[in-house]
């Protein structure tokens, strides 16, 4: 009875479809419908083969993934979400003609509902003793053969049906992934956050930098921009009375495939009134706690190859400080001073910062300068979770200018396993400052789509308390924690590049 599986003939694809479309109309001949409709299952697979109980009567369904005939009896594997069964057929208890309908009519991939009592084999595998079954649904085209699977990653971006099916491990990530975000949920319901729904598709790109696509209202006859980020209309909430508010969404921005980057991605945003930027950096670290622990069992995880303890304090750096020790650079220097840095006293910098198609010119924006040189001492190496602090307000126009220097603003980004994570900073509620910074910023914009919010301009001028806000990437924290080298690893349809 542990006789080899069943595979499929070794024929070319053409040949394989006919036969299987041969098998099709042999169960219409037989008046056996081949797409069936609903089945009361009793139980799911994989609790049946833990929850053992001799003689149990259960109803059972899955997909076939291993055939084994054994003269007047047959075994079939049916795996459903949870796992997979064993099916025993036997000619004299199901009848010549059913076991014979299964013999000669059933492939590896198609959907069966079977059912029966429980009973151990010789080797003590949980089986069912099947007394009825029914086809739920033929497959017309094979599955990948499960001893090379499927490994092309391309066509298993393109066709993640069937890399979930071929590969099991694929399918757990996605549900460490919805269990993830189910658990974030759980912490911020247990914070008395309110989840609520804003726009995705906005008059104005704003709430972030990023080029943004663009659609057409033809009812309107105006264009629309899929959101670059849901800020705004959040702290316009926070403008209405609400207190604590997230959103998990999702955000557009119209560039470049990477690892770490997809033009659709999904971000958790939150703001909580009467907060600042510290409170988002305690809540950053005890959400990601809370999800090690409930999802994983365990604070201590393997990050970047290496075994990092989430449970001791966080280091912190200040980005303003780094800027100086390692380019003396400081966050008042004006623009001519910072440009005569680069070219004269730093040259190692202004190579390194070229690089990549980037270039500097004493005619460059001064945001567009400290945003190079903070990506240069980005903390891209190291596994453990970093705080960078003190970034620069020019490149900043949103978050809270520090009391004791206006140059430097409350924000922090934290970084884990080499990747940012996440963004949070203490909210700019002042409408005079803010309107000047959007206005600054437009000044230094080379995007089509970039324009001064008025509106959100005006909210602020009606009273936003004080607040704190904080973003997370969900697909970056996803591919940490679960330890997958690619974006598109955690993203279950990810953009490709058009084939041809």
């Amino acid at each position: 009875m542990n006789e080899p599986p069943e595979t499929e003939q070794h024929t070319n694809e053409a040949e394989i479809l006919a036969q299987r479309r041969a098998k099709l109309q042999m169960l219409l001949d037989q008046g056996v419908q081949p797409f069936g409709g609903r089945f009361e299952r009793s139980h799911a697979n994989q609790f049946l083969v833990d929850h053992y109980e001799e003689g149990l009567q259960v109803k059972v369904a899955g997909r076939v993934t291993a055939r084994r005939l054994h003269g007047k009896a047959a075994f079939c594997d049916l795996r459903d979400q949870s796992g997979t069964i064993q099916c025993y057929f036997k000619g004299n208890q199901i009848g010549a003609e059913s076991f014979q309908r299964f013999v000669d009519a059933i492939d590896m991939g198609d959907f069966l509902g079977v059912s029966g009592p429980l009973f151990k084999t010789r080797t003590e595998q949980v089986s069912v003793q099947v007394e009825q079954w029914e086809v739920l649904s033929k497959a017309l085209r094979p599955l990948p053969a499960k001893w090379h699977g499927l490994q092309d990653v391309e066509t298993r971006y393109r066709r993640r049906y069937l890399d979930l099916v071929a590969n099991p491990e694929v399918a757990r990530v996605f549900e460490q992934r919805s269990r993830i975000v189910d658990e974030i949920r759980a912490y911020l319901r247990a914070k008395n956050f309110l989840e609520v729904e804003t726009p995705m598709m906005q008059s104005l790109a704003g709430g972030a930098a990023g080029e943004p696509f663009v659609t057409h209202h033809n009812a309107l006859d105006t264009d629309l921009y899929l959101r670059l980020a849901p800020e705004l209309f959040l702290k316009r909430l926070l403008v209405g009375g609400f207190d604590r508010v997230y959103e998990m969404n999702r955000n557009f921005r119209n560039e470049g495939l990477s690892p770490r980057h997809n033009p659709e991605f999904t971000m958790l945003e939150l703001y909580e009134a009467y907060s600042d930027c510290r409170g988002m950096m305690d809540i950053t670290r005890e959400l990601i706690l809370h999800v090690a622990e409930k999802v994983f069992g365990s604070t201590t995880l393997t990050l970047g190859g290496k075994e990092v303890n989430l449970g001791k304090p966080w280091k912190e750096l200040s980005f303003a400080q780094l800027m100086e020790e390692h380019y003396g650079i400081l966050p008042s220097d004006p623009l001519e001073l910072v440009a005569e840095k680069l070219s004269k006293d730093n040259p190692d910098l202004s190579k390194e910062a070229r690089a990549g198609g980037k270039k500097l010119s004493k005619g460059m924006m001064l945001t567009k300068i400290m945003t190079i040189l903070q990506e240069q001492l980005e903390p891209s190496e190291q596994a453990e979770p970093i705080f960078m602090t003190d970034f620069l307000t020019v490149t900043s126009p949103l978050a809270k200018s520090r009391p004791d220097n206006p140059y430097v603003v409350e924000r922090f980004e934290l970084f884990m396993g080499g990747m940012e994570l996440a963004n949070g900073y203490s909210e700019l509620n002042d409408p005079i400052d803010q309107k000047k910074r959007f206005e600054e910023q437009l000044a230094s914009s080379d995007k089509k789509a970039a324009s001064v919010d008025e509106d959100f301009v005006t909210a602020l001028e009606h009273g936003m308390p004080p607040a704190g806000g904080l973003g997370i990437g969900i697909d970056r924290l996803v591919m940490l924690l679960t330890g997958q080298p690619s974006i598109k690893d955690v993203i279950l349809f990810p953009q490709l590049r058009p084939l041809g």
